[in-house]
């Protein structure tokens, strides 16, 4: 009997095909995939199967790609057993790189190996059945005689319709009608020698059927060239390119999985290889339909979609290539032998791919549109431009974090009229933009007019609704129905229309994105997160790809809604929300480069090609008001020292009334004016060169524009604070340069100044240096200083050695390394700012959009720039990496110290909110931590450095209890990690089995607790019915399967909430669902209470500077909800702890209140951020206007804003004349909304004792706003 062992389905099927023609009394053939074997690797039911049958062979094949790791709990018993028998084992690679575990698994002679690989490498039907009997002559004793491999087209053309062996040229001659869109289709060589076509014939005739020309190729691989390295790959030189380099198609789509380039981990992750220029200079998009590895009923009954291996071959790793994602197009189901059952010549379960039409039908009507972008000229094409609007409030449109969307959309639109398309009446900035969207018809339902839904830019008539109402799958109507009644609904309707909020300039239509639906139905958020979008927001996007006809759609700016409508998360049906709406129109998404998780959402729930964009520019808080002054009375109180000692009593009085007026007291950790007044001023020294020297923005990011002289002097000097890969901190260069410890400086500010200062510090400004802090605060001003003198010089690598010359009064190599990297590297990246906008244009050419790696560029990450490329993430398999472990250690570390601090002993359960995007950020810092505090370490395989498993840290090591641990996850990372709730999930099963004391180990400890409450506890057990693992080992919460978020927001944005009990029951519906191993998404809302009611501390981490806690509304919905949640369930907050690991090598963790204070003063009501803003008009106000919702929404749920907090926001927003002036001009809605909160503080006690006369203003503003916004929505309209 001949056993074979392969990790490829098509080798099962060329074997069956092959031993079709073997002679009858040919021996057994036993064929595996252990992929495919049931049960687990140690059981009997699993790959136990392959020792069975080894035990009867005369002859083992394996053929496993990824080596011993396809069957790690097999491999090394099957050699042993074969080596002990005697049986011949020949071990080989699923490609052509040999590692050393095969070649020693062998027990045959070199030759016989050769021979074998060589058979399979070439495969083929004809191939195999050379092999079986080169095995059988050699190793069963026969004599049938066999044939040398044959050689096989490593690629070339197949059709249905045509015969094998047709040339690329002559194929082009005879099928291709001219002036039709054109497309290449790739699949593995594999399926064309098994005969595993059906889904790719399917897809052939689908796309003819549209009218599109199809080139079908066959390929080995896109990466490897099995001639060997160095060899071009002929499916792109010579089949899918002419004899002059140019592409024979207008759109290439890949079925094949992985990346073809090569896969780099540094700080991010980056593709490389000469693949990277190729795809460039082919300069052609390429569709990814996806062949998943499992079965098309596992697929419809999954609410994930694709599980963890299809995510990481066919969505996360090919999107290093710059593939748009796209679906299953095809499933593995089991099918029956060829060789009429006659089992006496092979034994396997066999796999086919076969085709799910309705899947096939999609991808082809997105590909053809996709070609049909190059045909099309520009002058006709049609393009819809959406912007986000949420809330959806006239002082919030255009939604996008970091990003001047209004002024973004003049830069593209005015960029697509030179660029030949029809566009008329372009607003002169973004603030005419805006003002006439809300003039015509806006989203705001408070001022919105009869008359204005009936002059809007579109309407959807109830019977054309109806009709594409018709057409959607039953589920879908079930669902709209049940949640909006019968269609069209009520929502934006006048008459019996539906209105399209926007506005036409020529074949641009320019809109706001509809509703969600949350606001029209408030109620909802407490019950339904899975509520489907209302009929408008259906109608909507079908009327812009159905009646509006766009070619293609732009959503400027992170982020929209439609990406986050409920449905699967990856792998996406027709019953799909984001499908329903979208449907198959190509979509272009300009994105913030920082956040690669919410970009991948879109990627792959929307097919979306990401152009990301930069960073705002960023600087430095500096000094202000109270801060200012208090600097000068500690300057004076230096000089006084020596000059005039007998007035330092009356100083020190005045600086500590100028610390209680500025309510620093409690930032410092002081009641009463101490004795030792030398080293308090040393401590608010220190504390306010921290503040000083905090990283904010300093306006915002517009596309397609280079950062302007002063602010690129700004961004250069934040990009280069830390150190990236392998060039150093110019900080740190300098610092080093003059002998000082700059970690010092940076972990001990408050530190009096080494002696004697460095002179190139002391010339930088007047004012006493006192501490290490103040020497900080020198070396950034030498810093931008350094930049400023190259700016002088057009950045000119010719003028480092003298910049380096006058700023440090002699040549430094380290400094001069940094210097060169900027005017080599990284200034020249920041210049290609403007392929933002280029390569937009690029891609609504039809063309590709190159793609480039993705994280925090001020984080050490510089060298992910340039933007305007569709960014990828990680390889989740590689998370967490060893650098994220450092970092985890270090977190968790830090935590433990800070709570030991606060209470004098360990946390018994930390609760931890972990999103996707910083786990893409980071490579993984949060999981990290969760591990480390349970005491587990990740293992890592050498060489791929991809995780393999877990092992316990012994607590001789850990030198502490473990900590029980329970996370909040977000949906994406549900989605984009389920390897990784499966390794949370394994390493808490580790932790609860071990046999320790309950003081030594809190999962332990927590498990007994239960188990004795349960016990006395008469009530029945309310464990979730669905449950298949142990209830009492869920750590693991997030949304409901195919939702996303924490439900906060919607509560707070319609103020449909009165106690912390309201927002506990709004955070524990969206979130009371249980993930683990053996469950996904159960409910499970009692051990959710159970776990969260244990939580002593409650802590989110913030990996990067480049936004903070009060501009997003992630952290208040998140972690805020987790310490409302615990308050309502305990009757009192946990400690609230901020993790900030935005220096890699620097893990700090501090107080929430501590981390409120520290951006509430270097940002919020900081004039240079302020003033930042009003440089951006409309968007700057919503800012601001954003700003006061995210704290009011942190006080709610987790009580961080002080009375001083409002008090000083009122006067630098509202009550300032000039701020005043700057939104009545740019954004009066902003101006009302802001006013309007602050009241809602006052009247639920939040804002507990308000000076009277502030109050009145604000209440006499607001009706003045009033009156001001509804005579101005009655005035006359265009």
């Amino acid at each position: 009997m001949i056993l074979f062992v392969t990790t490829a389905d098509t080798d099962l099927l060329t074997a069956d095909r092959a031993v079709e023609a073997l002679p009858a009394n040919f021996s057994e053939l036993k064929a595996f995939n252990p992929a495919n074997l049931d049960g687990n690797s140690d059981t009997e039911g699993g790959q136990q199967q392959i020792l069975q049958a080894a035990e009867s062979a005369d002859v083992v094949v394996l053929r496993l790609l990824g080596g011993k790791r396809a069957m790690p709990d097999v491999f090394d018993p099957l050699v042993r057993l074969c080596h002990d028998k005697g049986t011949p084992i020949i071990a080989c690679p699923g490609h052509q790189e040999w590692d050393q575990e095969l070649v020693t698994a062998c027990n045959v002679p070199p030759s016989e190996v050769d021979a074998v690989f060589s058979y399979l490498i070439t495969g083929g039907v004809a191939n195999f059945q050379n092999l079986f009997l080169f095995l059988s002559d050699s190793y069963l004793g026969t004599e049938y005689g066999h044939e040398a491999p044959a050689d096989v087209p490593w690629e070339g053309i197949y059709h249905p319709g045509e015969a094998e062996g047709v040339s690329v040229d002559d194929f082009i001659t005879r099928r291709f009608q001219s002036n039709q869109p054109s497309v290449a289709l790739l699949f593995y060589r594999a399926h064309w020698m098994s005969g595993n076509l059906q889904a790719i014939d399917a897809l052939i005739g689908r796309l003819e059927e549209l009218n599109v020309n199809v080139l079908p190729v066959y390929s080995f691989s896109l990466k490897h060239n099995p001639e060997g390295s160095g060899q071009a790959n002929r499916t792109f030189t010579e089949i899918l390119c002419d004899s002059g380099g140019n592409a024979r198609v207008h759109c290439i789509v890949n079925t094949m999985g992985m990346s073809m380039t090569d896969i780099q981990e540094d700080v991010a992750s980056f593709a490389s290889g000469p693949q990277v220029d190729y795809l460039d200079k082919l300069n052609i998009p390429i569709i990814q339909g996806i062949f998943s590895t499992g079965s098309e009923s596992e697929w419809e009954e999954s609410e994930l979609g694709l599980g963890p291996i299809d995510t990481a071959m066919n969505v996360a790793l090919p999107e290093f290539d710059g593939r748009i994602i796209t679906v299953p197009i095809s499933f593995k189901e089991e099918v029956s032998s060829n060789s009429n059952g006659n089992k006496s010549k092979i034994d396997a379960r066999l796999q086919r791919n076969l085709p799910r039409v309705d899947r096939i039908d999609f991808l082809a009507r997105l590909s053809a549109k996709w070609a049909a972008l190059r045909l099309k000229p520009n002058s006709e094409k049609r393009i819809a431009i959406i912007l986000s609007n949420y809330p959806t409030k006239d002082a919030r449109v255009g939604n996008a974090v970091g990003l001047d969307t209004p002024a973004s959309v003049i830069n593209i639109l005015n960029a697509m009229k030179n660029a030949g398309y029809n566009v008329t009446d372009i607003p002169a900035d973004g603030d005419e933009l805006v003002h006439r969207i809300i003039e015509r018809c806006s989203n705001d339902t408070d001022t919105l007019t009869e008359e204005q839904l009936r002059l809007a830019a579109g309407h959807v008539t109830g019977m054309q609704y109806r009709d594409w109402f018709s057409t959607f799958p039953k589920q879908v109507q079930t669902e709209l129905r049940a949640a909006w009644g019968e269609p069209p609904g009520q929502v934006y309707r006048t008459g019996d229309d539906l209105a399209i909020a926007g506005i036409d300039l020529g074949n641009v239509f320019v809109g706001l994105q509809p509703p969600r639906g949350f606001g029209e139905n408030p109620i909802a958020v407490y019950h339904s997160p899975d509520l489907a979008p209302t009929h408008h927001y259906v109608a909507y996007y079908r009327w812009v790809r159905d009646i509006f006809k766009a070619d293609a759609m732009v959503h400027v700016g992170k982020h929209g809604t439609m990406e986050w409508l409920p449905g699967k998360g990856i792998g996406l049906s027709n019953a799909c929300y984001p499908e329903v709406t979208l449907e198959d129109v190509p979509l272009f998404y300009p994105f913030i480069i920082n956040n690669p998780g919410e970009g991948a959402q879109a990627k792959r729930r929307a097919h979306a090609t990401i152009v990301d964009h930069l960073i705002p520019p960023m600087t430095t808080a500096d000094g202000y008001g109270d801060i200012a002054r208090l600097e000068q009375l500690m300057d004076e109180h230096y000089q006084c020292q020596t000059l005039d000692p007998a007035k330092l009593p009356l100083l020190e009085g005045q600086i500590w009334d100028m610390v209680r007026q500025a309510d620093l007291d409690r930032d410092l950790g002081v009641d009463e004016q101490p004795e030792d007044f030398g080293d308090f001023i040393l401590h608010i020294d220190g504390y306010l060169c921290e503040l000083k020297d905090a990283q904010i923005r300093d306006g915002l990011h517009i596309l397609g524009e280079v950062p302007s002289e002063e602010h690129m002097t700004g961004l250069l000097s934040v990009l280069t604070r830390l150190d990236t890969g392998g060039i150093p901190s110019l900080r740190r260069s300098l610092a080093e340069a003059m002998d000082l410890d700059y970690t010092s400086l940076l972990e001990e500010p408050s530190l009096p100044a080494p002696n004697p200062i460095p002179a190139q510090l002391v010339a930088v400004e007047d004012s006493p240096v006192r501490t290490q802090g103040d020497l900080l605060e020198r070396l950034e001003e030498l810093s931008r200083s350094a930049y400023t003198m190259l700016n002088d010089s057009d950045f000119s690598n010719q003028a480092v050695a003298k910049t380096v010359e006058r700023l440090l009064g002699a040549n430094d190599a380290q400094t001069s390394r940094v210097l060169n990297y900027v005017t080599d590297t990284l200034h020249p990246a920041l210049l290609k700012t403007t392929n933002e906008i280029t390569n937009l244009l690029r891609g609504l050419d039809g063309r590709f959009v190159p793609a480039g790696p993705s994280g925090a560029p001020t984080r050490g990450m510089s060298n992910i720039l340039p933007t305007g490329r569709n960014f990828y993430s990680v390889d989740p398999k590689t998370i967490p990496s060893p650098t994220a472990w450092e970092m985890g250690v270090g977190l968790a570390d830090a935590l433990l110290k800070v709570y030991l601090e606060e209470e004098g002993n360990y946390p018994e359960m930390v609760g931890l909110v972990i999103w996707g995007t910083s786990a893409m950020r980071t490579h993984g810092d949060d999981i990290a931590q969760v591990f480390s505090l349970l005491g587990v370490k990740p293992v890592w395989q050498e060489e791929s450095r991809r995780i393999t498993g877990l092992e316990i840290i012994p607590l001789s090591e850990l030198g502490r209890p473990r900590i029980d641990v329970t996370v909040r996850i977000s949906g994406f990372f549900r989605d984009a990690f389920p390897n990784l709730i499966e390794l949370i999930d394994e390493a808490v099963q580790l932790v609860a089995a071990l046999d320790e004391a309950p003081e030594d180990n809190m999962i332990v400890k927590h498990l007994q607790e239960d188990k004795d409450a349960n016990e006395s506890n008469s009530t029945q057990d309310d464990t979730p019915t669905q449950a298949q693992g142990n209830p009492a080992l869920y750590r693991i919460f997030g949304s409901k399967p195919g939702t996303y978020g924490a439900g906060i927001l919607g509560a707070i944005d319609e103020r449909n909430w009165e106690t912390v009990q309201d927002l506990a029951e709004v955070y524990t519906a969206w979130g009371g669902y249980a993930y683990s191993r053996q469950d996904f998404g159960v409910h499970a809302r009692t051990e959710f209470r159970r776990r969260f009611g244990q939580i002593v501390v409650a802590a989110k981490n913030q990996d990067n500077r480049e936004h903070d806690i009060f501009d997003s509304d992630d952290y208040m919905q998140y972690h805020g909800g987790m310490i409302a949640t615990v308050r309502a369930l305990t009757g009192s907050n946990p400690q609230q702890f901020f993790g900030d690991s935005s220096d890699p090598t620097r893990a700090r963790v501090r107080k929430l209140e501590d981390e409120a204070r520290r951006v509430f003063r270097t940002r919020v009501v900081n004039p240079k951020w302020i003033d930042s803003m009003k440089r951006h008009g409309y968007k700057g106000a919503f800012e601001l206007s954003a700003t006061v919702d995210y704290m009011f929404g942190y006080d709610a749920t987790a009580q961080v804003i002080e009375d001083w907090m409002y008090e000083n926001v009122t006067e630098s927003y509202v009550l300032d004349p000039e701020t005043q002036e700057f939104f009545q001009q740019s954004n009066p809605w902003a101006l009302r909304d802001i006013v309007e909160r602050l009241l809602e503080a006052i009247e639920r006690g939040m804002w507990e004792n308000p000076p009277p006369d502030m109050k009145e203003k604000l209440q006499q503003m607001f009706l003045d706003l009033e009156a001001d916004l509804e005579a101005r929505q009655e005035g006359p309209h265009d």
